[in-house]
């Protein structure tokens, strides 16, 4: 009788480099080797299951490690780190060759949206809050603004709207004239 083993892996694509975890000994799948510990960021100690949103909140989820230092944590939670992708698969593991078998059951698909770093006696956590990636669906965009810091991240250099003060419109910019209800039903 063959016996098959089930673990964890944790993928999170930095922007510098990706950190693939898994929960014990190492595995090699995809191009990529997960281990129990990363050298430079620690171990995952837990998370908390993808929670579901109503309305306009997106799921969430908590991911918690334990770094080996405050610097390690603070590197983690750099701002650029924001958005970044992780990943979480259940995959089952060959007990005697230590590959994997299939594909694994890809569990989450987040990315990054913030950190909160847990000091107490003897222990460090940093919590890393998760969002799903579709919520970037529900992200406001209210259009190009008249002004001339807009102006200029589309054309650098030109600075034809900077003495431009006092500039009141209800006119949308790059419309040609304000939207119109339609009279009557």
């Amino acid at each position: 009788m063959e016996r098959v083993l089930l673990t964890g892996l944790m993928k999170l694509e930095l922007p510098v480099r990706s950190i693939c975890i898994c929960d014990g000994g190492f595995v090699r799948w995809n191009g990529d080797t997960y281990r129990a510990d990363d050298e430079d960021f620690g171990i995952i100690v837990g998370f908390q299951a993808l929670t579901e949103g109503t309305g306009d909140e997106a799921p969430a989820g908590v991911l918690q490690m334990a770094p080996p230092s405050t610097a390690a944590a603070a590197l983690l939670s750099t701002p650029g780190y924001q958005g970044a992708r992780l990943r979480l698969w259940v995959a089952e593991i060959h007990e005697i060759t230590g590959t994997v078998i299939g594909e694994p059951d890809l569990m989450a698909d987040w990315q990054v949206d913030s950190t909160r770093l847990r000091i107490g006696r003897g222990t460090r956590i940093l919590e890393i809050g998760c969002v799903t990636r579709g919520q970037r669906l529900m992200l406001n965009n209210d259009g190009n603004a008249l002004s001339s810091a807009y102006h200029r991240a589309l054309h650098p250099g030109e600075a034809g709207l900077d003495n431009a003060t006092g500039l009141t419109t209800d006119v949308a910019w790059g419309t040609a004239s304000r939207p119109r209800g339609t009279a009557g039903a």
